[in-house]
């Protein structure tokens, strides 16, 4: 396999819970040296070593640990830094101040050091020093509004959309900011928020405010605007169905045998359709309910109908097309077996990502990556014993 593309950078990696890890994770799998730096003490992660969570955010990485309290961890931290190249953190704004690792600071060490902050809602502003998590960036990004059946209340999203995404923006900005310094030789502070994130990810309907001053409303599982897309009854369950402009919606009236549809003057355009949506979406579920959900997908996908199953997880991971995509890759971990994990849902010709460590054991490279600064054995089994690492 070719030389992994981001094998010449060394990452430190203080992050915790999720968007922190989700960050590093992406920098990790495409082959950067991290360096997790982990409390001697228990600390909250999420979920516990064991869990399938945290062996999913934290493969491909060395773990040390530091206890940032005290002076002596904190001098090391910052020896480590004259080597690194990135610093990722997701504490609390003024948590790396009070420690003396802020960006300033570890920028007059490593003036080429990329430092990235996750924070729930920005390093500043009235809101700054507000614990930050997912599902309350949910509800103040505006998703859980739109999210839902209309008239239902609120809805979280299924999964850990702004912590994730909070995880991906912030690598993405890592990598700009390393080709940026291919140029300036400079490192730069990177810095997003939950709530930033969050916000981002409302894109279409965020520009139906922004450029209409109209305030979307909750949908369910019909798309916002396009109509006929939503979630129809089968005979034995449901699919998606996408066929919301006229050419589609015609080759849709076709397969479902239906053609009269298209001459029916309350479905003769979108603008029709989404006034009539719910008599439309009717009409189309009494004919979906004839057939099986398997019978539905071949019939519309030869008439070049978007459609779909709805899966539960255990049959995503069951589905062809998504093992033949690789998107889940295995690795035998001495301490618990063979263990299947998540992959990068982005691939590269040449220079693949690879699943090369499973999550370490706390501490397990302290004494390697310590010796490698230049601290001898003594120095270290007195570093142990103080409480330091």
């Amino acid at each position: 396999m070719s030389k992994l593309p981001l094998s010449r950078f060394k990452v430190i990696d203080l992050t915790r819970a999720r968007a922190g890890p989700t960050a590093v994770r992406q920098l990790a799998d495409w082959g950067a040296d991290v360096i997790k730096v982990e409390a001697p003490e228990e600390t909250a992660e999420v979920g516990s070593r064991n869990s399938s969570d945290f062996q999913n955010l934290h493969r491909n990485k060395r773990s040390i640990t530091l206890n940032l309290k005290h002076p002596q961890a904190v001098e090391i931290l910052k020896r480590l830094a004259e080597q690194a190249d990135v610093l990722v953190e997701n504490y609390r704004p003024d948590v790396k101040h009070r420690l003396g690792i802020d960006y300033h600071r570890m920028r007059e060490i490593n003036p080429r050091l990329i430092y990235a902050s996750i924070s729930g809602f920005g390093q500043d502003g009235p809101y700054s020093g507000r614990p930050g998590l997912d599902q309350i960036a949910q509800g103040m990004g505006g998703l859980m509004s739109i999210t839902g059946l209309p008239g239902q209340g609120p809805v979280r999203a299924g999964i850990a959309v702004a912590d994730v995404t909070a995880g991906v923006f912030c690598a993405m900005g890592i990598l700009i900011a390393l080709l940026e310094r291919e140029q300036s030789g400079e490192g730069q502070w990177v810095q997003t928020s939950l709530l930033a994130a969050q916000i981002a990810l409302l894109d279409f309907q965020a520009a139906r405010w922004l450029l209409n001053r109209e305030i979307p409303d909750q949908a369910g599982n019909n798309h916002p605007t396009a109509v006929p897309t939503g979630v129809f009854a089968t005979a034995d369950g449901h699919i998606n169905i996408a066929a919301s402009g006229n050419d589609l919606f015609a080759r849709l009236c076709k397969a479902l045998d239906a053609e009269h549809l298209v001459r029916h003057p309350d479905y003769s355009g979108g603008r029709v359709r989404l006034r009539n949506r719910d008599k439309l979406n009717a009409e189309i579920e009494t004919i979906t309910r004839t057939r099986s959900s398997a019978e539905w997908i071949e019939r519309l996908n030869a008439a070049g109908v978007p459609c779909g199953p709805i899966y539960r997880i255990d049959e995503v991971f069951a589905d062809p097309q998504v093992q033949h995509i690789g998107i889940v890759r295995e690795i035998e971990n001495s301490g618990r077996g063979r263990q299947q994990l998540l992959g990068q849902a982005v691939g590269l010709s040449r220079t693949p990502w690879s699943l090369r460590l499973p999550t370490p054991e706390k501490g397990d490279s302290t004494d390697t990556v310590l010796a490698s600064l230049g601290y001898d054995p003594g120095t270290i089994a007195k570093f142990r014993s103080d409480g330091i690492i």
